[in-house]
């Protein structure tokens, strides 16, 4: 019996390596066409990060709930992205404290339910790109800078259609859109990271 184990571990250590060449995805830039894809959103979102009062860090995250990419891998400086997020629907790890930062003390959620990010510019390097942008929250507009990189494309097994997948990320000041301003002793600025998945249409 004690050669069992060993044995299993060793086979999924030659499995793992195949398992994971079945992804269909991978970072191919040839395999992204030209065209307009729609944000999916099951599988875009938001993390935001600061400085909770010196005592840790504080995380959650916003959804998306619509949003497009146009892009022709002929023409990458032109591409446009314009993806709208859920405020209304944030997600941290308590259902009560949830609540207290969709209320006016932050976000407002019930007035400003929706967040969104509008790209001005892109510059690509490789795999990567400077993107810049125009992000709303709470009707308070402000030039953003996301450091993005193109994460995978290929042909989903389940919808039959080519998905293209980035991630990025980015620093903001939550006194430039007026969330949390009662609250000195919490960081301002914030840390973002975006996942972002586009589905041909």
């Amino acid at each position: 019996m004690r050669f069992v184990l060993p044995a299993a571990l060793a086979l999924a250590t030659i499995a793992a390596p195949a398992i994971a060449q079945t992804q269909p995805g991978a970072a191919v830039a040839s395999r992204v066409t030209a065209g307009t894809y729609a944000v999916d959103p099951a599988h875009t979102q938001v993390t935001w990060a600061l400085n909770h009062m010196g005592f840790t860090i504080l995380e959650g995250q916003f959804g998306a709930s619509e949003g497009s990419l146009t892009l022709d891998p002929a023409k990458p400086q032109a591409a446009k992205v314009d993806v709208t997020f859920k405020i209304d629907e944030l997600s941290v790890t308590s259902a009560k404290f949830a609540e207290h930062l969709k209320s006016k003390d932050f976000f407002d959620a019930a007035t400003y339910p929706t967040a969104r990010l509008v790209s001005t510019g892109v510059k690509v390097m490789g795999n990567k790109a400077v993107i810049t942008g125009n992000l709303t929250i709470k009707d308070q507009t402000k030039p953003v800078t996301l450091n993005a990189t193109f994460f995978g494309a290929g042909t989903n097994p389940m919808s039959k259609k080519l998905n293209i997948g980035f991630r990025a990320t980015g620093k903001i000041k939550r006194s430039d859109f007026g969330v949390g301003a009662y609250a000195p002793v919490v960081g301002d600025e914030v840390d973002l990271t975006i996942n972002a998945a586009f589905t041909a249409q």
